[in-house]
């Protein structure tokens, strides 16, 4: 009888542990708000990181593009046909 009078008031107490004040709630609340606004920050950074990096990338690549056109291909010096003998 002892056990289960002890097991009741344990599962009584863990019951009332797990009621949270309207100011626990609220608090909470507010981190959550906090933490999902550091989130969006971040993520805006991450995408206008990109951006910076794509730009930087096609710059490169039309600089790379125009050094090609300027440079005339060469070729290899012409052969005369005669053999050492």
């Amino acid at each position: 009888m002892k056990k289960v009078l002890f097991l009741a008031l344990a599962a009584a107490s863990f019951s009332f542990a797990s009621c949270e004040s309207k100011q626990e709630e609220a608090t909470e609340q507010a981190a959550d708000n906090v933490e999902a606004a550091g989130e969006a920050k971040a993520d805006a950074m991450e995408e206008q990181a990109d951006a910076v990096r794509d730009s930087a990338d096609a710059k490169a690549d039309n600089m790379e593009d125009a050094a090609d056109n300027m440079a005339p291909a060469t070729t290899a010096p012409a052969t005369t046909g005669t053999t050492a003998q």
